[in-house]
């Protein structure tokens, strides 16, 4: 297939994308403004920061996938390219090292004021007895806003310097989550306001959304004790930057920050921040993913997403709709014929029922197969009567009733 590299990808895994077959256009220059009028036969478009708009969408005559080399899409209209039906897939978790690394640099930077004495000693100026007045981080409480990949990471390294490192407790995490939490030894508390008033530093690792944006606004900050440091390498957005510089000033908190609401588009340029700017703020360029490390590894990452693409497979894909409350689910056995499946459709839609999701696969020997299909409303018995009608089918069931 041919596949658009809008940002710039590691040449030697361009390389294994071209030795399978595929041809790759590595045009980093592009811009979101440019990519509509390039992206001509391009099956798929990987990008990294650039941003996918509708209008690309809509002139991508044969796109088929968009990749996000990284973990959050919220620089790609994934409304109109499920609209278009263009797969949006991710790599997730290939940078939660680098971000974590990041994190607890910015931490001990705020701690040991090491940004502050490096301009001095720059400058020329020696100044022993201001930067002799740090706390230190051992035995302080951490408390973690998303406890993902990149919140894990950080609790693993937090642990390493003998910080007690704490979230709230959920009922849907998963089992090797819950198993890593334990290894880790993080400590799990029942609700925010327990989080947030026990902490000397908090650390946030959320996506963006609609229920994040401001996240870190007056409300949350107002549990925080007076002094206590934030931490915020997700996303600028997750921030109430007003609310921020008001405890910073009013209440002697401190913050390290990769991220803001309002960076510069491009990578180089001038950004005027009062938060970025304030002496309490230790900042960095929305770097938390730069590491050679983690380049090589989310490079790795979208080689798989193309290639099982390219073997009619999609993993990590973020805009699949999943099945509507009150679905109802039919398990069709059928003979492996030419023609079979589609009979088994048929008489689906003409009793009504519109398919939301479906599943079809061989058993070992290709003689019958099962189709999984997945329906909205309820099944009746003259549905079931039909199929089981059919020469071709040999057992229909209900298997459950999805979202109830």
């Amino acid at each position: 297939m041919e596949i658009l590299f809008v940002d710039a990808l590691e040449s030697s895994r361009v390389a294994m994308l071209e030795d399978a077959g595929h041809t790759c256009r590595v045009e980093p220059e592009i811009t979101a403004e440019t990519l509509p009028g390039v992206i001509g036969s391009a099956e798929a478009v990987v990008v990294r920061s650039t941003r996918v708009t509708a209008a690309a969408i809509e002139a991508g005559s044969d796109l088929g996938i968009i990749v996000r080399a990284g973990a959050g899409t919220d620089n790609i209209d994934k409304d109109r390219a499920s609209a278009a039906g263009v797969y949006v897939c991710n790599v997730p978790g290939r940078n939660a090292i680098a971000v974590a690394e990041l994190t607890i640099g910015l931490m001990l930077a705020i701690d040991r004021h090491i940004a502050d004495g490096v301009a001095d000693l720059r400058a020329g100026h020696w100044d022993k007895g201001r930067y002799t007045k740090a706390d230190g981080i051992a035995g302080k409480t951490l408390s973690i806003v998303g406890l993902g990949d990149i919140g894990l990471a950080v609790a693993e390294r937090a642990k390493a310097f003998g910080m007690v490192v704490q979230a709230v407790r959920k009922d849907n995490r998963s089992a090797d989550v819950l198993s890593r939490i334990r290894g880790i030894g993080i400590r799990l508390v029942n609700d925010e306001d327990e989080l947030l008033s026990t902490a000397d530093v908090v650390s946030v690792h959320v996506p963006k959304s609609a229920s994040t944006t401001g996240l870190i606004g007056a409300e949350l900050l107002a549990k925080l004790p007076d002094g206590a440091i934030v931490l915020n390498t997700s996303r600028g957005d997750v921030v109430d930057e007003t609310a921020l510089l008001a405890a910073i000033n009013d209440r002697g908190m401190r913050a390290g920050l990769d991220v803001y609401a309002n960076e510069p588009s491009s990578k180089s340029g001038p950004f005027d921040s009062e938060l970025a700017k304030h002496p309490s703020v230790v900042g960095s360029h929305h770097i938390g993913a730069s590491t050679a490390q983690a380049q090589r590894s989310v490079a790795d990452g979208t080689v798989e997403v193309l290639n099982a693409y390219g073997a009619g497979r999609v993993v990590n894909c973020v805009n699949m709709a999943s099945v509507a409350p009150g679905a109802a689910c039919l398990s069709v056995r059928h003979l492996d014929r030419v023609g079979a499946l589609a009979k088994v459709l048929n008489v689906v839609g003409s009793n009504g029922h519109n398919v939301e999701q479906m599943e079809n696969r061989l058993f070992t020997g290709g003689v019958s197969a099962v189709a999984t299909i997945n329906v909205d409303g309820e099944i009746d018995d003259d549905l079931v009567g039909e199929l089981m009608a059919l020469e071709e089918v040999i057992a229909v069931s209900i298997a459950s009733n999805v979202g109830r």
